[in-house]
């Protein structure tokens, strides 16, 4: 890139930001249009106050933290928002903010916030308009595509919430068979469906069927009081809490020694599950970590992974309902509770069946989030140096084309 394509000037020069708009809950309705707040959308309304494309940046809590929005929306008050773009690419613009240091721009308030007259000072190095939209689709791309990924796995989730539902909890295919109707599935695997229903404990459940206890499933390991575990010279291990579980990566993790027992090391796949706090089960694919207390991690000898995968899912509202009613700052379950859940085992053969529909979900699932961590370190690797003009357009366009 030639040094003549790049203009020194200040931010203010570039774009002008404002900040957002007041909506107190009460005057909120429903609407299609995306309520964006410091941390990102934060829900919907009925009226819009900014044109799309937009870019957001967090003012008060998640300071300084970048969102680009593809449909007009309500910027709130805790952000500001470019109100012109001043020619300038828009997208473009997401990506150079997220390389500008905002903590030098914050105020010393006792809650800091960005001071956008303080912003609009700040001395920037922007290219060419055309050279910006080449810059933002090399990275849009990368984006795009994690964000197809994101869609993805949302549509893999739903196909195996529902098929689990039909199978286990509605006995779709038992109920066909025993009024006669086809169940739509396999030959092969309708044969291994009973045609009937028994009494038990939970009421009618399929015959042959059998009711176990949630903790029968898999075991349940909670993690360690891994500040007894401090990093020594031999390494360290990204400590995964249930921020990180939330967040599905270890970025700013604290870190833990290697020589922890290698049944709390945490691998890409694992199932993890916070029984305090915040309640969330996940596949795990941030990268190899450290399991802190507080979660659980589920392995099984008898079981495959989707079937205590699902059926601790299929818990969760449950046990969220039982921790929010703990008269405590931070509601939790108990191991007991684990065993008081029921779950339903069919006979092995049937089991082993039923794996061929839900284990290629969920490879697929951990496939794409494997596939999209690896999409954002190359994004993340590439956006300062292309911002500040340092990388070949045409190398970087190299590097994006080997990810595709």
């Amino acid at each position: 890139m030639a040094s003549s394509d790049w203009t020194t000037t200040t931010l203010g020069q570039v774009i002008e930001l404002k900040r957002g708009y007041d909506l107190p809950s009460r005057d909120r309705r429903d609407g299609p249009y995306p309520i964006v707040s410091s941390p990102g959308v934060s829900g919907c309304h009925a009226e819009a106050k900014a044109k799309a494309p937009g870019v957001v940046i967090g003012r008060y809590g998640t300071l300084g933290e970048v969102h680009y929005i593809t449909q007009d929306y309500w910027p709130l008050n805790t952000s500001l928002y470019v109100r012109d773009f001043k020619g300038n690419d828009p997208r473009f613009i997401s990506y150079f903010l997220r390389s500008l240091d905002f903590g030098a721009y914050s105020d010393k308030a006792a809650v800091p916030g960005l001071n956008r007259n303080d912003l609009h000072t700040a001395v920037v190095r922007v290219p060419a308009v055309a050279e910006q939209r080449v810059i933002a689709h090399i990275l849009g791309t990368l984006d795009d595509k994690i964000e197809l990924n994101r869609q993805m796995n949302e549509t893999l989730e739903s196909i195996a919430r529902t098929l689990f539902k039909s199978w286990f909890v509605d006995f779709d295919p038992v109920r066909a068979k025993s009024e006669g109707r086809d169940s739509g599935l396999p030959p092969h695997l309708a044969d291994l469906f009973p045609d009937s229903l028994d009494n038990s404990e939970l009421g009618e459940i399929p015959n042959g069927w059998r009711v176990t206890g949630l903790d029968e499933t898999a075991t349940y390991l909670n993690g360690l009081a891994l500040q007894k575990y401090p990093p020594n010279d031999g390494g360290s291990l990204p400590v995964i809490k249930i921020a990180q579980l939330r967040a599905g990566h270890t970025d700013g993790a604290d870190r833990a020694s290697v020589d922890i027992p290698p049944a709390y090391v945490v691998e890409d796949g694992d199932v993890l599950f916070s029984w305090s706090g915040s309640l969330e089960i996940e596949i795990w694919c941030g990268g190899r970590g450290a399991l802190n207390q507080h979660l659980f991690k589920l392995t099984s000898g008898r079981f495959p992974k989707w079937f205590y995968f699902l059926w601790t899912r299929h818990h969760l509202p449950d046990f969220r309902g039982i921790a929010a009613g703990k008269a405590t700052t931070m509601g939790h379950i108990q191991r007991g509770h684990l065993s008081v859940a029921r779950a339903l085992v069919p006979p092995p053969r049937l089991v082993e069946a039923m794996s061929a529909h839900f284990e290629p979900l969920l490879d697929n699932l951990i496939a794409r989030r494997l596939q999209s961590r690896t999409l954002a370190a190359l994004r993340d690797a590439l956006l300062p140096r292309l911002i500040a003009g340092e990388l070949r357009v045409s190398d970087a366009e190299r590097s994006v084309g080997s990810m595709q």
